[in-house]
């Protein structure tokens, strides 16, 4: 391709809405135009890479035995309903009325309309194990879109879901899945990790997220510094390593603390640590519940964790309200002596002793505070977040801590979807049996721009070479000198003819704008033709990743820059 012939805009000066790094490249590098607030244009560039990572998403789902299919994204609402999702999913489903008033919405996601698919397509067995994809355009209304492809509205995805007559089949197609993912994201040249995750709205038993690594990332996720365990911090396992409850050392003690109410605040004033502070949550659930969660003061909840041993969907810090009620005194000061509430509380509780708890009276704690001989516990558990230090739930290893960029998920589903929807076959015996799923997605833009926040310096984007928009730039250091024109014209010949994917930047620019353009463009490799190399019969090779230069002979740069990118490319 010609620079001069292409739609290839770039800035530079960065959007001021643009506050990631990724959004700020791909705006800057000419990739995408914004439409709307989380809805974009894919220019040229753009579009390249997001094909190339599609590219290698179908090459690695065919691999895997999936089926490429294409559904719509304009979905009737009666299979929502059917699944009971019309009323649950909440106004981030886009709903709309025809002509004829029937409600349809934008598909966020396919299970519905897939499963319908199946249960009119497949009637035996036989068929089985099925598993179907498709790359299609999604849209979620979501409340505040930010960060470009991020956090879009409108977006590409690809979407994968299978089928199983029972339980130990489903077993064996997630696992194809998580393999297939694994060997997606090492092709497009990430670094990354699958970790255990919450499933969410979307159901189901047990699920992974892939996250590729990045300071930018959302998501705060540990991983073993031995095993291959890693998992979200929401769903980060956390063993107990308490083995018995030591014994109290000192007597209760009521203490003044006049205004001291945060962890810091308190143990500040008396000249103690956050570890020897308990403090004491009272929290509301959705369906009513009152109840108070102890954890160590340097410690925070995990709500998830919560919800799922109280049985419920969500949990809020309870109103100044009702502390007051519950406890007699302000937020602050809420503590488990005395305490007419359900008590939790995490494990790490059960290994402490002579600790602080708020006394449940304005402007005063207890110190010397023990389990059993001041109060009782219903329930110790898992309840807090994962940090970094924490032991491994597999092996001996530690956990360590990264940000994460959320790329990929994937579900066991099990029956939800297929019950919902009567999605049955008949069996050897000829009997209805209901079928397993799993579902599995890949944000297609988001991979791109996550590659971005991944790999880019003070310059601009430094494209893995697998999904690079082009593989090699040349730059064509003065258009004017014929020698160096024809040269660059040979040169981009030649690579055409091997396969290359190459941008001949041919404008009639200043050397330097075509230097910082192409350092903007991240285009992993770049030959620069210029006179002085060319009275040597020389040009420039420069890996944009380490800046390394070569010079290389002019008769063979072409061959060996193309045996360079095949061998990057072997899978």
């Amino acid at each position: 391709m010609r620079y001069s012939q292409y739609l290839l805009a770039t800035l530079k000066e960065t959007p001021a809405d643009a506050e990631i790094i990724s959004h700020q490249l791909m705006l800057r590098a000419g990739m995408i135009r914004k439409v709307a607030a989380g809805i974009y244009n894919y220019l040229p560039f753009g579009l390249r890479a997001v094909r190339k990572v599609e590219e290698i998403v179908r090459q690695e789902m065919e691999r895997a035995g999936a089926l490429e299919l294409l559904m719509p994204m304009v979905v009737p609402a009666e299979l929502w309903q059917e699944s009971q999702r019309w009323e649950q999913y909440g106004k981030e489903l886009l709903r709309l009325k025809d002509r004829k008033d029937t409600e349809f919405c934008l598909g966020p996601t396919h299970e519905e309309v897939v499963t319908d698919v199946v249960r009119n397509t497949v009637r035996s067995y036989r068929q089985l194990p099925l598993n179907l994809y498709q790359i299609q355009t999604k849209f979620r209304d979501e409340i505040r879109p930010r960060f470009g492809l991020m956090r879009g509205r409108e977006f590409i995805m690809k979407d994968a879901y299978s089928f199983d007559l029972d339980e130990a089949g489903a077993d064996i197609a997630y696992e194809k899945m998580f393999q297939a993912y694994r060997r997606i994201f090492e092709r497009c040249g990430l670094k990354f990790r699958a970790v255990e995750a919450d499933t969410g709205n979307i159901g189901g038993s047990s699920s992974h997220e892939f996250m590729v690594l990045a300071e930018s990332g959302e998501d705060a996720i540990v991983s073993c510094d031995s095993c291959e365990y890693a998992a979200n911090v929401e769903k980060a396992e956390l063993v107990a390593t308490a083995t018995a409850t030591p014994e109290p050392t000192a007597d209760l003690q009521q203490v003044a603390t006049p205004g001291q109410k945060s962890v810091a605040e308190v143990t500040d004033f008396l000249d103690l640590t956050p570890q020897q502070l308990v403090k004491t949550l009272i929290l509301q659930t959705d369906d009513g519940q009152t109840v108070a969660v102890l954890l160590r003061g340097d410690r925070e909840l995990n709500d998830i964790k919560l919800c799922r041993l109280l049985d419920c969907n969500e949990v809020t810090l309870a109103s100044e309200e009702v502390v007051l009620q519950v406890t007699g005194a302000p937020s602050g000061f809420a503590g488990p002596v005395g305490l007419k509430l359900r008590l939790l509380a995490d494990h790490e509780v059960a290994a402490m002793a002579d600790f602080i708890v708020g006394a449940n009276v304005v402007d005063s704690h207890y110190m010397g505070v023990n389990l059993r001989r001041d109060f009782t516990v219903e329930t110790f558990a898992d309840l807090r977040l994962s940090v970094a230090g924490d032991p491994c739930p597999r092996c001996a290893g530690q956990l360590e801590s990264w940000r994460g960029i959320e790329v990929g998920h994937i579900f066991k589903l099990g029956t939800k979807y297929s019950e919902a929807l009567g999605a049955t076959v008949l069996d050897d015996q000829g009997k209805d049996r209901m079928l397993f799923m799993g579902c599995y997605g890949i944000g297609i833009g988001r991979t791109v721009a996550s590659a971005i926040e991944q790999n880019h310096d003070d310059n601009g984007i430094v494209f893995p070479l697998p999904i690079a928009p082009f593989q090699v730039l040349i730059t064509v250091v003065n258009t004017k000198d014929e020698a160096v024109l024809q040269a660059s014209e040979d040169l981009y010949q030649a690579l055409q003819q091997a396969g290359i994917e190459v941008l001949l930047d041919d404008r009639d620019e200043r050397a330097g704008s075509k230097f910082k353009d192409a350092d903007l463009l991240g285009i992993p490799l770049r030959l620069t033709v210029g006179s002085r190399g060319l009275k040597e019969e020389m040009v420039e090779l420069q890996r944009r990743s380490d800046g390394e230069r070569t010079m290389l002979p002019l008769a063979e740069a072409a061959q060996r820059l193309a045996e360079q990118v095949r061998q990057a490319l072997v899978r």
